[in-house]
Formats: C-alpha cells, structure tokens, sequence
C-alpha cells in the first residue's frame, strides 16, 4: 500500500518536473539556464572547462524550498 502511493508520488512528481522544462523551453527559460553570471567557463585551446555555480545554486534554493513547503503540508 505505501509502495503504491510512493510510486503514484514520484511519477507525479517527474511529470510535473518534466511539464515545466518543457514548457520553460518554449518560453526560453532553459536556455539562459546555464549561463548565468557566475557560472565558470574556462577555455583552452582543446579543452573546455565549465562549472555551473550559480546555476547549481539556484536550483539548490528552488529544490530547498518545495521540499521544506511538501514537509509542511505533510
């Protein structure tokens, strides 16, 4: 029974997920995503090095923060 409703959670969960990349990329939303300022992009002559800082960050705050409103409405 609790499998059950875990596994109904998370498929609506990666659908809800998945609507809004989705529709982010129509608004082009994901495309300014990865390139915000603090986001570190070194390149070389045959390499590239790229670290998404302050993207990780922000989806870091967003993930914190429906996480501790679904812990609150639990």
């Amino acid at each position: 029974m609790v499998l059950g409703k875990i596994l109904v959670l998370t498929g609506s969960v990666l659908v809800l997920v998945g609507l809004i990349v989705w529709g982010g990329a129509h608004v082009g939303l994901t495309e300014k995503l990865g390139k915000l300022p603090g986001d570190i992009k070194i390149e070389g002559k045959n390499v590239t090095f790229y670290f998404p800082l302050a993207t990780s960050i922000l989806i870091s705050l967003l993930m914190s923060l429906v996480l501790y409103f679904w812990r609150k409405l639990r």
